[in-house]
């Protein structure tokens, strides 16, 4: 889970989506049918060999954009990033589940 900076929204165009907010992958993606919708978003293990990176704690994210080509699922703002993992961290392994 690569983490980048958003300024532009697939959903709004140059609309302030706020800190908690995500771009979805291609397999999650789905030619933008999950754009808008909230997801819940826990660190499961890191993928490097730093240990205790996850907080378990879990964020709630908004998925305003699409990774076309990203390795990852779900990826993360750095505020919302820094939430779930140690921000040392580059690639976590994440539970998501679409928040109700």
């Amino acid at each position: 889970m690569a983490v980048r900076t958003y300024s532009a929204s697939v959903v709004k165009a140059m609309a302030d989506q706020g800190k908690m907010i995500v771009a979805a992958g291609d397999t999650l993606w789905d030619n933008g049918t999950v754009c808008g919708k909230m997801f819940t978003v826990t660190c499961m293990r890191p993928r490097n060999p730093i240990p205790h990176q996850c907080t378990s704690k879990t964020v709630t994210v908004k998925i305003i954009d699409h990774c076309p080509g990203c390795p990852s699922t779900i990826d993360l703002s750095r505020e919302a990033f820094a939430i779930i993992t140690n921000p040392v961290s580059s690639i976590i392994n994440i539970d998501y589940k679409q928040y109700a």
